[in-house]
């Protein structure tokens, strides 16, 4: 093709006009008549490879970058767009380097510090990050996407309403972009306002029903704020999605959206495979570590007041220091309550990691010669897989946080489980190789303090008297069909009450809306605020059954409620998330509460509510066995976990592979 200069230059501006209205391929088809004419004009090759990189195709765009950077090599603006090529690559180290290099070129290049802020925002080099974020701002105060991004960072540093404000000042320069609507449904999740985390998240759908993980998302905030209309075939939809290999949800919300261990498995492995893929060159390359004790890591964002210190605490106190160095790595929040100071003491060593990159936490444990490193967290709030996924330790392993396989075959080797929560048939849906301890996975505090004093039922908003049916599991887990179980039996044992946790006050008033649809009065619902664990603990007295949800059971609630001396009836499900309070009450000398079909649930539950000679033998079963049965014993649980350690660490001594097993008994 001939054609002049200004002839060209006219072709250009259109293709660029078009390129800016959205219109990709009239775009590209432009670009590709000027290169016709001139194989090296600059802006054609550069859109060229945006235009690649807007379809995903990283490789294409980086030639053709690279083409563009071979005319002008002095370009910041294609410097930024060749990291951005490189980056999506997953190659961060080149992409890092090429926004250096444009910013040399161009200390004012707002895309560069913007670019630059996003990838070390990724890596965790959180204040870094936040310093190229402010740049970028400063430069340009209409730079929605630095503003997205300074809001991506200040929710990593949980400064919470300052990350709310960034992205509403993102929003308020470009409302229909979809990602600064998921991220400000975050910031008002972690901020406890679920409501409006829903409309944000509800907000992103809409503008970009594609957009990762936002279905996900909006149906978790849903499911907490108990709104149930369309909730089963919303669930449906979410799962079929990840069927599709679609990146629709996180493994989290898929334990509750789907009763299938292979949607679980499904959804863990795409997650992984996204956002922490295995490190090109692991950081353990074999050798072997001569110690005269294993060294165990435990990782977690949780060595405070939380779930997982009340159940570990003891047993990271109770290992035998003549066989085990423990080592307790934290990247959580900075906190000095009580069981952080305890868990600080509770370890030969205490690495506190949370300002450290993914790497640098990665490369400090390295030097620490772990030999065995344990995740708490999974893929719950606050976790940081990418950190194993350096493979730093010869053995890495799955427990505790995460009631599902992680999908991570590439650098989690274990998951600790029983034959209750993962029957043998099972391990077939677990990347990892499975670990059956004998009694239960569940380690449990047998020290854990309840106040002397118990509060009066009038002083808990209960009736003074009746049959009180309790659950305090988190809003998100009571589904329309468990729900439905409870208000029958309210309905058919009169003047008894549903005592449930005020978890979220859109919640409170929905679930009274529902009974109210299933004829029962709304008042016989009792809303218990959050007390200290020792309170919380003490009034469990004044309950009579506690009744679990399905397909996502009471973890550490039904542990509270049995060492509480208050029964738990479960019913049987069919992912270990849905398993777990049977595990527990196996291991508690309480097998026949556990029932394996909903009907059988709610008659058992009858015959409990209507038989007082029944439920206080079961209450007095329950305060013999709990000193007696395994569930409560915590040296001989931390026996048998180091049993499993030891087992583990031999088998990789040996050069052997890892290998699902048992300990025995």
């Amino acid at each position: 093709m001939h054609a002049s200069a200004p002839q060209l230059q006219q072709m250009l501006a259109r293709a660029i006009a078009a390129h800016r209205a959205g219109d990709i391929a009239q775009a590209e088809s432009l670009y590709q008549l000027v290169l016709q004419a001139d194989k090296t004009q600059f802006e054609a090759l550069h859109l060229l490879g945006i235009i690649e990189g807007q379809r995903g195709n990283f490789a294409a765009g980086l030639r053709r970058i690279n083409e563009a950077l071979r005319v002008r090599p002095d370009s910041a603006a294609a410097l930024v767009n060749l990291g951005r090529m490189q980056s999506g690559l997953g190659d961060d180290a080149s992409a890092l380097v090429a926004y250096k290099k444009a910013l040399a070129l161009n200390p004012r290049s707002a895309r560069a510090h913007g670019a630059m802020g996003n990838l070390l925002s990724r890596q965790h080099r959180l204040q870094e990050a936040l310093a190229h974020c402010d740049a970028a701002i400063a430069i340009a105060a209409d730079y929605a996407s630095a503003w997205h991004n300074r809001g991506e960072v200040l929710f990593k540093l949980n400064r919470l309403e300052e990350a709310l404000a960034s992205y509403d000042r993102a929003l308020a320069i470009a409302p229909d972009r979809a990602a600064p609507w998921l991220g400000r449904g975050n910031a008002l999740t972690g901020l406890g306002r679920r409501a409006d985390a829903y409309a944000a998240y509800a907000k992103a759908c809409a503008l970009a029903p594609d957009l990762p993980y936002a279905e996900g998302q909006r149906l978790q905030a849903k499911l907490y704020i108990c709104d149930w209309e369309n909730i089963e075939a919303e669930c449906a939809h979410l799962a079929a999605g990840v069927r599709q290999g679609k990146r629709r949800s996180s493994p989290f919300t898929m334990l509750v959206a789907s009763p299938s261990l292979a949607d679980q498995r499904k959804c863990a492995e795409l997650w992984v495979a996204d956002l922490c893929p295995p490190a090109a060159q692991p950081l353990w390359r074999g050798e072997h570590y001569r110690h005269e004790r294993i060294r165990v890591a435990y990782l977690s964002a949780d060595f405070h007041n939380h779930a997982t210190a009340y159940l570990a605490a003891a047993m990271f106190e109770a290992h035998d220091r003549s066989r085990f160095e423990t080592v307790g790595a934290s990247y959580g929040s900075c906190s000095n309550d009580d069981m952080h100071a305890r868990l600080r003491g509770a370890f030969d060593h205490f690495v506190d990691a949370q300002a450290l990159t993914d790497a640098d936490m990665a490369q400090t444990l390295r030097g620490l010669e772990i030999d065995i490193a344990v995740d708490l967290k999974g893929f719950t709030h606050h976790s940081r897989p990418a950190v194993l996924a350096q493979r730093f330790a010869p053995v890495q392993v799955n427990y505790l946080g995460f009631p599902a396989t992680m999908g991570a075959a590439c650098y989690i080797d274990y998951i600790i489980a029983d034959r209750t929560v993962v029957p043998p048939e099972h391990a077939a849906f677990y990347t990892e190789e499975v670990v059956w301890l004998p009694d239960t996975y569940q380690v449990n505090d047998a020290g854990r303090l309840i106040a002397e004093r118990t509060p009066t039922r009038v002083e808990l908003g209960l009736p003074g008297a009746g049959f009180v049916f309790c659950c305090f599991n988190s809003s998100y887990k009571i589904m329309p069909a468990i729900f439905d179980v409870w208000m029958r039996l309210l309905a058919a044992v009169e003047g008894s009450a549903l005592w449930l946790l005020a978890d979220d006050e859109v919640a409170t008033h929905n679930l009274r809306r529902e009974a109210a649809r299933r004829g029962v009065d709304p008042t016989r619902l009792v809303f218990a605020s959050r007390l200290g664990p020792a309170d919380h603990l003490a009034r469990h007295r004044q309950a009579d059954l506690f009744l679990d949800t399905l397909p996502y059971n009471a973890h550490t609630t039904a542990s509270d409620a049995l060492w509480a001396g208050l029964p738990v009836l479960t019913c049987l499900g069919s992912t270990f998330a849905g398993r777990v309070a049977a595990s527990l009450l196996d291991a508690v000398g309480l097998s026949e509460l556990v029932t394996t079909s909903l009907a059988d649930y709610e008659a058992l539950a009858l015959k409990i509510a209507r038989e007082p000679a029944l439920c206080a033998s079961l209450k007095a079963t329950l305060a013999r066995n709990r000193e007696t049965f395994p569930l409560f014993d915590t040296k001989r649980f931390t026996r048998k976990i180091e049993a499993a350690y030891t087992t583990m660490w031999e088998r990789c001594r040996r050069g052997e592979p890892p290998q699902s097993f048992a300990v025995e008994p």
